[in-house]
């Protein structure tokens, strides 16, 4: 802390915490009076880094609908990462609970009620996330009433006691998102911290006892407990570290208060201004605004738990909106294997894709003003090209800048599905859409990464994406825009199969299939699936791209450009369950992809760049909608989701998949150290739910569908493209009969081209098309005699150095399923 004196906060203290490392006073009274030192590096009770967020702990997250700004998760039985003025922003560490006293026995001792985890959690209602946890003991019962309050930047506890034991509490500020250079003081009974511009106070009615601020692992409360049975420290100042603020209740029941400002006068404010207030009053005005909200969710109830469970998904979508950028939706309000890093990342962030996929699931549950609000984000948030980054803070602050062409597309498809069910249309939707599209036209087929954000190539889930954007981008475009864009539509849904499906592949003949749709096609221009792909997550091993699957073809059905029944689909369906189902205790649940490595190393250690992929239950979503686009009845992959979910009802990234590790808590079929929840996987949940009674998924748009499955003749058969678009990326090797050739570059160039050998030699300047696109167009009547195109480009004064080639005159040829032996 600098020098200057803050209301509430002393310039300077002559109780001072000890530092050092935890060795230098375990064991020891740590003398008060004592100097400054440097922050004692280790996690509560154990030596190692300053810990940060978990997310394989959580039970439960809550929030407020009011003027609040502030988000609590709770696991293990106490309040773990407290986020506040954003949800992107993780202000506590954990907030935990302890008893102390002389118990049944008459001996004196303490509870790390975070260790002893026996306790029940309770609400008022599936999206009532009012959460009461109770503690049982031989000898004591404690309940915790955890409550934002509706109005301020402060976090309630109620507690009450039943037993010989007084209520001791410890909270780790982790300011400025982490858990480094924070500051901590004690002023006239209350426990501050602070980081830069971020303040916290906890207060309590009646106030706290031995109020104490220290290092982590060197002078905090748990430190003190475990050294002395009962707390001693009363140390009013930690500066620059790792800190923890320490109090002990007077009375048996109570209600503390975590209060949050750009100043400590800001947050004692709030605190004492909260706790003035009658909790019970705070609790009906919050329970109040959520029953409003949930008035309006309509969803189906195949039976209590899954109609409960429906209820609660939609809440927790609801709860990881943004207030300060309403419309924000974060990922998850956690850091997944938290314990064993210090990212300012982690999921509680936006992205594009995550929080497009939650609004439709929102719009599908009747909660149209939500839906809208994401899109509104989203039209804001957008960049100058049209694309949006690979994740961003809920202010727009991009963190991640990759670039995945299925996050520019998603908001185009829920513009259209709100236009679609006749909702008006949001200023600037107009310009949002035509500008991604221009980004899709210029970057597409090929993406530079898949939405697995590891590998570049032609992906079957980013392009069903694209190829659905163009369509239902049309009533938005000029006639010229809008007939370039179908252009590029039809020719990529044509040729779809020849950069993500093959067929007659030593695993294609060990399951007796014909072929199967793949993970993606290499970003190698010239042999897409023949080339390799590297595995990201595997200290950079390979595999080839036509014995690596996935689920991602699954959105080629979901949005409505294959058939579920098409044999290339029910071939590809009994490959994904022959090679990445897992049988779980919870049921059936699949990998990302074979050999992933986005998981827990074999023995549990936490993923740190490598690791072995676990089970996704968002991916039972997936299999569940084409289980039901095929006619099933998708019940069965509804209830193995909902065995994965946490305690609290909360659905993790991942769930652990081989032989239980107990001393790791790590159990198959249940949570592992990834994210938890993961917003992705209750939307999953909830549009696989409503989708089952309305028999069609929520992303499936009538234009898209009335484009590529109505007008077939054969139901199998991809439409037919009037003109097939060659780019570098996707070049045509061989053109069939009766089609146009458009040759295209994101820059001027002159075409010199020939036939048969650079016979009849010509040039063409290219002339400029929609969304800053250059092409040349050769017409099929020019193609129809010739047996093969030779050309090279021009740019000004620089010849590219590339003869390329083009055989003509094929039927169906460059369609013809690829085959590796």
């Amino acid at each position: 802390m600098s020098g200057d004196s803050v209301d509430g906060e002393p310039a300077g203290s002559d109780t001072t915490a000890g530092g050092g490392s935890e060795d230098d006073n375990v064991g020891d009274d740590v003398p008060t009076g004592a100097g400054t030192q440097d922050a004692g590096g280790a996690a509560f009770g154990a030596p190692g880094i300053a810990p940060t967020w978990s997310s394989s702990d959580k039970d439960y997250v809550s929030t407020a609908l009011g003027g609040s700004r502030l988000w609590a998760t709770v696991g293990h039985g106490i309040i773990n990462e407290i986020y506040w003025p954003s949800t992107g922003q993780p202000q506590v560490r954990d907030f935990g609970f302890y008893l102390i006293g002389d118990g049944a026995t008459g001996a004196a001792h303490w509870f790390d009620l975070k260790r002893v985890r026996d306790y029940s959690l309770w609400t008022p209602g599936p999206y009532r996330p009012a959460l009461t946890i109770t503690h049982h003991g031989d000898d004591y019962e404690l309940t915790l009433e955890v409550l934002p309050d509706p109005q301020r930047d402060v976090l309630l506890v109620r507690f009450q006691i039943s037993g010989p034991y007084r209520l001791v509490a410890i909270v780790a500020p982790h300011l400025g998102s982490t858990g480094r250079h924070n500051s901590a003081w004690v002023d006239d009974g209350y426990g501050y911290a602070r980081y830069g511009d971020f303040c916290l106070c906890l207060a309590a009615d009646p106030p706290l006892l031995k109020v104490s601020c220290g290092y982590v692992g060197a002078s905090d409360g748990w430190q003190d407990l475990d050294r002395h049975g009962h707390l001693t420290y009363a140390f009013t100042s930690a500066e620059n570290g790792t800190v923890a603020l320490t109090g002990e209740a007077p009375e048996a029941a109570g209600v503390l208060a975590l209060g949050f400002a750009g100043s400590a006068s800001g947050a004692i404010t709030r605190a004492r201004t909260a706790l003035a207030a009658p909790f019970d009053a705070l609790r009906e005005e919050f329970l109040q605004d959520w029953n409003d909200w949930g008035a309006r969710l309509r969803l189906p109830r195949p039976d209590d738990i899954l109609g409960d469970a429906g209820l609660q998904s939609a809440a927790v979508l609801k709860i990881h909106e943004d207030r300060a950028y309403p419309g924000a939706v974060v990922a998850s309000l956690s850091v997944p294997w938290g314990n064993s890093t210090d990212t300012l990342g982690g999921y509680h962030l936006v992205w594009p894709r995550d929080a497009t996929l939650t609004a439709f699931a929102l719009l599908a549950a009747h909660q149209l003003i939500d839906a809208r609000h994401i899109l509104a984000h989203l039209t804001a948030t957008q960049r100058r090209d049209g694309r949006w980054p690979q994740n961003y803070f809920p202010s727009g602050e991009p963190f991640w800048i990759g670039v995945q062409l299925d996050e520019a597309a998603f908001p185009i498809l829920l513009a259209a599905k709100l236009r679609e069910i006749g909702e008006a249309e949001l200023p600037g939707t107009k310009h949002m859409v035509r500008s991604a599209v221009g980004f899709i036209a210029r970057t597409g087929p090929s993406s530079p990464q898949d939405r697995w954000e590891e590998c570049p190539g032609v992906s079957p889930f980013t392009l069903a994406a694209a190829i659905s954007a163009l369509v239902a981008a049309a009533p938005w475009l000029s006639d010229e825009e809008r007939d370039y864009a179908l252009s590029i539509a039809d020719d990529w849904n044509e040729r779809l199969e020849c950069w993500c499906y093959v067929c007659k592949t030593d695993l294609a003949r060990q399951i007796g299939v014909n072929g199967y749709y793949v993970r993606i096609g290499s970003a190698n221009r010239s042999s897409a699936l023949s080339g390799q792909v590297q595995l990201r997550n595997r200290d950079g091993e390979t595999i080839q791209a036509s014995a690596l699957v996935s689920l991602d073809f699954s959105y080629l059905v979901r949005l409505g450009l294959r058939n579920a029944h098409d044999p290339r689909v029910q071939d590809t369906i009994k490959v994904v369950d022959r090679v990445l189902k897992v049988d779980t205790p919870s049921g059936p649940v699949y990998h990302r992809y074979n050999e992933d490595g986005y998981g827990e190393h074999p023995d549990g250690r936490p993923f740190d760049g490598n690791g072995v992929g676990r089970a996704w239950p968002l991916l039972v979503g997936e299999r569940g909608h084409l289980a039901m686009q095929s006619g099933e009845d998708p019940i069965g992959y509804l209830r193995t989701m909902w065995k994965c979910a946490s305690s609290g009802g909360l659905l993790p990234e991942q769930v652990w998949d081989a032989a239980p590790i107990p001393e790791l808590e790590l159990a198959p079929g249940r949570p592992s150290g990834s994210a938890m929840p993961l917003l992705w996987t209750h939307a999953e949940f909830l549009k696989l739910l409503i989708a089952r009674e309305q028999r069609r998924p929520i992303e499936l748009l009538a234009a898209v569908e009335q484009r590529y499955l109505s007008s077939a003749a054969d139901r199998f058969a991809a439409r037919v493209a009037a003109t097939w678009h060659w780019r570098d990326e996707v070049p045509v090797l061989m053109h069939e009969t009766g089609r146009a050739l458009l040759i295209e570059d994101r820059s001027a160039f002159r075409l010199h081209f020939g036939f048969d050998g650079w016979q009849r030699v010509d040039e063409r300047v290219a002339l400029e098309q929609p969304f800053g696109l250059w092409a040349v167009r050769l017409s099929a009547a020019e193609l129809s005699g010739p047996s093969e195109l030779n050309f090279t480009r021009r740019y000004q004064d620089r010849w590219e150095g590339v003869d390329h080639r083009v055989a003509l005159g094929h039927a169906n040829q460059e369609r013809a399923l690829i085959s590796f032996g």
